[in-house]
């Protein structure tokens, strides 16, 4: 009886709407009646209606969208959010009825929207931000219904012949496509709580998914920030916050050009290349001036300096300084402009801590930011992990034995403990010879890798060690199989990966979207690890401060009793019988010249030594000498052999 007399008293409601509408059509000067009408009209759809009130309230709705569609995107655009609310919460109704109303009444707001200027970036937004609002607080939100309504839209979409010649299909499509990935991942979140590397992925799928709202991704990115925090990531955190600040400049920069405040995240570039993700580019970017957009706290100047100051404490705390003192480069000229002479006497205070700590932290030789991995997952159990590997990034110094037990305990208590096994060595991966139940992860240390071109660039430390894209692990092999064989066959496979995204990121570990194999010949492995050893001498021979043990440890390396049949060993294999193809001879000739480096280095090195030394290590340092002295002898014939520079000699002819 109740439920009859309240759809009775909502459909006398809904009649009186339909008479001011009548009404507004044929006197222009009751139009301002038609906000209130939409609002009752709004209130009514949030209430528990009857299906038959809710059918007639829908239809209702889609006549005054399509009679009047300037007055929820160009007067009452705040009602636009309401009434995107509304019909999504109803699009996830069990109701097969009010399911296809909401969506019939979605789809012909986002036409309306379009036909106004062939792009519905509002609605995009709106239901976006909707979404957030709908999976983060509605306890009657069902999943797989609303996934029900937004298939209707789409098919709405592709069988509307009228706009099939328009960019709205794929629009329509790529909406769609995004708001299943967005509910996917918010989803799962609940799921990889204790997934510290999935959920950060989660939650950077869903920031990326609020791409185009810009209040919605500020959040997320802050959320990520506040758990890289949590676990100590603060690199990862830092990256968060300046990704925050560089998405508000963005947004400040389109309200009004300041000379003194960043142009958008592209001042940002020096922090991080990865920043350029922020630009509002979109066709689908609203303006920062629209009603309801960039209304949070941090979409002012106040707002910008706070995210900066965040982030210049983030990477100090990372030791990372040389990116705080560029995060301060642009905080600066803010307080320039404001005549904020304590603030800026507080920031120059900071840098000059932050430059000492570089040089005290440099000469004692102690930065580390961290350590790399390439981890490869396979198996079916995986689910969408499988066949995917990843670079992670994990604390300094961290032992490969240390992130296997880390991953194999974790999956194991996930998965089982005889169901995850984890492959020791570098080698490519056939799934097919692979247990069909199991779940594989594969694990190798990699470092960060550069061309030659980039090493005039990459100075410092910190140079070397920050903006990594791409990494390197090399793997040894011989023609029949074996890992390890006599010296001239064993060769070597350098395999160069790239990310999707530069280190540090806003998560720890990046996808690898590109590989490159370099396989090298023996006698290229040779040349390698002659010239590691030569640099290796070289730096320890010219550290300043010396450090007469570090000095002592590679020279022992070298030229020791113990190892002094180690470069020996690779002369006599290569340089005692000359190769039959002459196109290897530069090869050889290069190896030679190596060895004349080497011997040079060590003989460097051992008058450095000589002059560190106390009494008590004299005879220490005769015993080096005598070694290095019948190293010199049995190694000068093979570098000096007449016949490779009689051969180079022709070849250059």
């Amino acid at each position: 009886m109740q439920g009859n007399l309240a759809a009775e008293a909502n459909m006398i409601i809904l009649d009186t709407l339909e008479l001011i509408v009548q009404t507004v059509l044929v006197s222009d000067s009751l139009q301002s009646l038609l906000g209130s009408v939409l609002r009752v009209l709004l209130h009514s759809l949030a209430c528990n209606q009857s299906t038959y009130v809710l059918q007639n309230l829908f239809a209702t709705q889609r006549a005054i969208v399509f009679k009047f569609p300037e007055l929820l995107f160009e007067e009452e655009t705040e009602q636009c959010a309401d009434l995107c609310l509304r019909l999504l919460r109803h699009c996830s109704s069990c109701i097969s009825n009010t399911r296809s109303h909401s969506s019939a009444s979605l789809y012909l707001l986002m036409r309306q929207n379009f036909e106004i200027g062939n792009n519905f970036a509002r609605v995009k937004m709106q239901v976006t931000m909707s979404l957030s609002s709908l999976v983060g607080s509605s306890q009657s939100f069902n999943e797989e219904y609303l996934r029900r309504s937004l298939k209707t839209i789409l098919m709405y979409a592709q069988e509307d012949a009228e706009l099939q010649g328009t960019t709205f299909p794929e629009q329509v499509r790529d909406l769609v496509f995004n708001l299943h990935m967005i509910l996917s991942d918010t989803v799962k979140m609940k799921e990889f709580q204790e997934d510290p590397e999935m959920l950060l992925d989660l939650m950077y799928r869903i920031a990326k998914g609020y791409q185009n709202s810009p209040d919605l991704r500020l959040t997320w990115l802050q959320n990520m920030a506040g758990k890289h925090t949590e676990r100590g990531n603060h690199a990862e955190a830092a990256q968060c916050l300046v990704h925050s600040a560089a998405l508000v400049a963005e947004y400040l920069n389109m309200l009004e050009d300041k000379p003194y405040l960043p142009i958008g995240c592209v001042s940002f570039q020096n922090i991080s290349s990865n920043v350029l993700e922020e630009s509002a580019v979109s066709d689908d970017v609203v303006s920062p001036d629209e009603e309801g957009i960039c209304t949070g706290k941090y979409f002012t100047e106040l707002g910008l300096v706070g995210l900066l100051e965040q982030a210049a404490y983030a990477f100090s705390m990372a030791q990372m300084y040389e990116a705080q003192n560029e995060t301060y480069k642009i905080l600066i000229p803010i307080h320039e402009a404001e005549r904020s002479h304590k603030k800026l006497a507080t920031i120059h205070g900071k840098l000059q801590e932050a430059f000492q700590q570089i040089i005290k932290q440099d000469q004692a030789g102690k930065r580390m930011f961290g350590t790399f991995f390439r981890v490869g997952f396979y198996g079916s159990k995986f689910g969408d992990l499988d066949g995917e590997e990843f670079v992670y990034k994990e604390p300094a110094i961290t032992k490969l034995p240390e992130i296997a037990h880390r991953l194999e305990s974790f999956y194991a208590d996930r998965f089982g403990q005889d169901l995850v096994e984890v492959i020791k060595d570098s080698s490519p991966v056939d799934s097919s010879r692979l247990h069909p139940n199991k779940a594989y992860i594969q694990l190798t240390y990699v470092e960060p890798y550069f061309d030659l071109y980039e090493m005039k660039d990459r100075i410092s430390y910190f140079d070397k060690n920050y903006n990594l894209r791409r990494f390197m692990f090399a793997t040894p092999f011989t023609k029949d199989g074996r890992a390890h064989g006599e010296l001239t066959e064993q060769y070597k496979r350098k395999t160069i990966l790239t990310t999707a995204n530069a280190f540090p990121y806003v998560k720890t570990r990046v996808s690898v979207i590109y590989r490159v194999e370099i396989v090298l010949t023996p006698v290229e492995v040779a040349i390698e690890d002659i010239q590691k050893k030569t640099k290796e001498l070289f730096l320890a021979t010219t550290q300043d401060p010396a450090d007469p043990k570090m000095l002592q440890m590679v020279l022992q390396g070298c030229i020791g009793t113990t190892v002094n049949q180690g470069p020996l060993e690779v002369a006599t294999a290569f340089l005692t019988d000359l190769p039959d193809d002459l196109s290897l001879a530069k090869h050889y000739n290069k190896l030679r010249l190596c060895f004349k480096d080497f011997s040079k280095k060590c003989s460097d090195a051992l008058k450095k030594n000589r002059s560190l030394i106390g009494p008590d290590q004299k005879e220490y340092q005769h015993e080096l000498e005598r070694n290095y002295r019948r190293f010199v002898e049995r190694l000068m014939p093979l570098v000096n052999d007449k016949r490779i520079i009689n051969i180079m000699r022709n070849t250059r002819r």
